[in-house]
């Protein structure tokens, strides 16, 4: 079996990875996993790392989990898909129905897709033709906020604030009503402020609950959040809660809108965690208010054309059922609480202090820290993460902010040697800067 390096050249000469310069890949010193188990992922030549990153914010309970294991295989038994375009799916409905009294939103609706970009997308469509469907004319904008991410499809990106090398794709975004992000000063009284100036042509609100993950973990009170909703309510626009990387527990709640009073949006899109990192799904949940919205002749202008071929795939379906389940049978929600206090006064103990760290920005589990490196150009994100990777836990940065989404079941011997393994690796970068 060929090593590491032979790994890698074998995946550049097949694989075109996502947000990734290929030019530099090797260079970066890839982990070519093989396996896992519980918390760690193993590579090729049996090195271990502690997945800080929750695979990229999207496993909660660990890797290879035999309840969820379980329930893939007894899927397996029954059909793997079957399309819901014009037909049903056992699994999926019993999935409906168990997520349906958990979800922030009136008397839901699930509309399922593959990944959280697709799922945004949807809910911008659903907004859009919501207003067309009543004969309302004129509601064809959004108010969006500075540091949203809401994924990398055309519509997703349009009502995200760019970054990434997104840029090039301007051309392609149509124009949204822009606020600052609720965390500054002044914004929730601008967004209030927007809705009731332009009521009469938003279509909808476009909001992340709590934390802007792809911002670097930028933070807003739910209070922020509750002043919106109203506004949105008062004026009659709908309110859409993009909960793809707050959802399933991240934030301490299931959902981060539960912990915003009386908050009830008229679209939610989840995803990520929804199968605790097994499968692709996600789903853009609506209140009975707009689907009915819908409901006319068959085969009318009412009808919601709008699609994918793996749309509610079963064996997605089994296996985020079963991890529902998971979380209520293991008290996951008790721990992530636990762990997180933890996490805020080791950090608090340990990073904070650090010169080479300007803040610390924390939510639940989804931490961002953001070093200071004293000149331009330094990737200093890049390079902490990869002396935290030498030292068996794998991070990965945004920019020059280092995100830690340790999974919900944790350990506390874990989430010691994380924080640990980056003071170090941070102490490590700072120190090889020559001084001025």
């Amino acid at each position: 079996m060929a090593d590491a390096q032979g790994w890698i050249e074998r995946d550049i000469a097949t694989v075109w990875h996502g947000f990734t310069q290929m030019a530099a890949y090797a260079g970066n010193r890839p982990v070519i996993v093989e396996r896992a188990e519980g918390r760690e992922l193993i590579d090729v030549e049996g090195r271990r790392y502690l997945d800080a990153i929750s695979s990229l914010w999207v496993t909660t309970l660990g890797h290879h989990v035999p309840e969820l294991d379980a329930a893939l295989r007894d899927q397996l038994d029954r059909v793997a898909h079957s399309t819901l375009l014009g037909n049903g799916n056992r699994t999926v409905i019993e999935l409906a129905e168990a997520l349906a009294p958990r979800v922030p939103v009136d008397r839901p609706r699930f509309l399922f897709a593959s990944d959280g970009a697709a799922a945004v997308e949807q809910a911008l469509k659903i907004a859009f033709q919501f207003w067309t469907n009543q004969g309302v004319e004129g509601r064809t904008t959004y108010l969006a906020f500075g540091g949203a991410y809401h994924g990398d499809s055309i519509g997703s990106l349009a009502v995200g604030d760019g970054g990434f090398g997104t840029d090039v794709f301007d051309p392609l975004r149509f124009p949204v009503l822009r606020c600052p992000t609720l965390g500054e000063p002044g914004a929730v009284d601008r967004a209030v402020e927007l809705i009731a100036q332009h009521a009469d042509r938003l279509a909808a609100v476009v909001l992340e609950p709590l934390v802007q993950g792809a911002a670097g973990m930028a933070l807003h009170d739910p209070a922020a959040v509750v002043a919106v909703a109203e506004a949105a309510r008062a004026h009659d626009v709908l309110l859409v809660h993009d909960e793809v990387a707050t959802g399933f527990g991240r934030t301490g709640t299931l959902f981060a809108t539960e912990q915003c009073p009386g908050v009830a949006p008229d679209l939610v899109v989840i995803g990520k965690g929804i199968t605790g990192g097994y499968l692709p799904m996600a789903a853009t949940v609506a209140s009975e208010r707009v689907w009915e919205a819908f409901l006319g002749d068959d085969l009318s202008e009412r009808t919601f054309y709008h699609g994918h071929s793996y749309s509610g795939n079963a064996l997605a379906a089994a296996v985020a059922l079963r991890h529902l389940e998971l979380l209520d049978e293991w008290d996951v929600l008790a721990n992530v609480e636990a762990r997180a206090d933890q996490l805020g006064a080791r950090l608090a103990e340990q990073v904070e202090p650090l010169g080479a760290v300007a803040e610390v920005r924390r939510r639940g589990l989804m931490t961002g820290i953001e070093l200071a490196p004293p000149a331009d150009g330094l990737r200093w994100g890049r390079r902490v993460s990869a002396a935290c990777v030498e030292r068996g836990v794998l991070i990965r940065p945004l920019g020059d902010v280092i995100v830690l989404m340790p999974m919900l079941t944790s350990t506390a011997e874990e989430i010691d040697r994380i924080v640990a393994t980056v003071a170090e690796a941070i102490e490590e970068v700072a120190a090889a800067e020559p001084t001025p």
